[in-house]
């Protein structure tokens, strides 16, 4: 008896701390959570000087095995694909980095941050890994940048998957695109609170965020509102003006276009677009998901993954 008030003890104690912790250094609490979902997907930070930038990126899975290198969306990190590593590390190399201008990577206003630098940076970024082909994957900007790497660069790619990607046009438009079109940045946060709605946005069944943990998020966009801005109407331009529709016929590698049918930002009408503008093009569209697939439903689009991957 006396031993399971001892333990009835401590476990309150516990409570009490986490309590505490959460109420008073939530980015540590933040920090520890973020870092058990790396640990479980057998994850590891890491650096490596690319020119004068230094990219953190994570990396985890055998060292000899395919470089699988996934490309995080705007206002993303590397860490957006921290719960879809523990399905690809198996059997694949995976690398997932912070793109310039977003996570730990550089954040100055004053550099270019359109898809076509962004993608160059990408390759420099495997020249410095001493990577020499690789599969490659992005989710939204990230899979726009993919997209311009595989023209830019086609000699360096062994396949290429696109999650909900930009820099197509599709024959709907999107909530985000009419809000876009009106000369207002729907990704823009302007309180903790806004958080909630960002997330609704995004994801067709979003998960809960609480509430000092939504205040991070708000208070790491305000760091950088200028930055982000920018960022996001290049790509908005880009993805309109320089839209690459009419390029499609040029990929090269094989390609995997994944969706998930509920996107608010991208509509699902670009997967047509996409299969019948790239050669042998394969295709899949999640019906209960919306614009990151791969945060909504891991371990579904993790098998569709592979099973392209090993075709390849």
């Amino acid at each position: 008896m006396q031993a399971i008030e001892i333990i009835l003890t401590l476990l309150g104690i516990l409570v009490l701390a986490l309590i505490a912790v959460y109420a008073f250094f939530p980015r540590s609490l933040y920090g520890f959570l973020r870092n058990a979902l790396r640990r479980k997907g057998k994850l590891k930070e890491k650096l490596v000087k690319v020119g004068d930038l230094a990219w953190p990126y994570l990396e985890g899975g055998p060292a000899d095995g395919e470089p699988l290198v996934l490309l995080h969306g705007f206002g993303g990190d590397k860490d957006n694909w921290a719960m879809y590593a523990p399905e690809m590390v198996e059997k694949y190399r995976l690398i997932a980095p912070d793109l310039p201008g977003f996570g730990d990577n550089i954040r100055e206003a004053g550099r270019d941050y359109d898809m076509a630098t962004q993608a160059s940076r990408v390759r420099d970024f495997l020249d410095a890994m001493g990577i020499e082909k690789c599969h490659i994957g992005g989710n939204s900007m990230g899979g726009f940048v993919a997209l311009r790497f595989a023209l830019d660069y086609p000699e360096r790619l062994l396949s290429m998957t696109l999650f909900n990607n930009a820099g197509v046009v599709g024959t709907q438009e999107s909530e985000l695109q009419k809000e876009a079109l009106a000369g207002k940045n729907p990704l823009e946060i302007h309180s903790a609170d806004d958080v909630k709605r960002m997330m609704a946005f995004v994801a067709h069944k979003p998960m809960k965020v609480p509430g000092q943990f939504r205040k991070i998020f708000y208070e790491d966009f305000a760091a950088h509102r200028e930055l982000l801005d920018k960022i996001f109407w290049n790509l908005v331009e880009d993805g309109t003006v320089r839209a690459l529709n009419d390029r499609l016929g040029e990929v090269k590698a094989p390609t995997l276009i994944i969706w998930g049918r509920h996107d608010q930002l991208i509509d699902v009408s670009c997967v047509k677009v996409l299969k019948d503008g790239i050669p042998n093009a394969e295709s899949i569209i999640f019906e209960d998901a919306g614009h990151v697939p791969m945060i909504e439903k891991p371990k579904e689009t993790a098998a569709r993954h592979l099973e392209f991957l090993a075709k390849h």
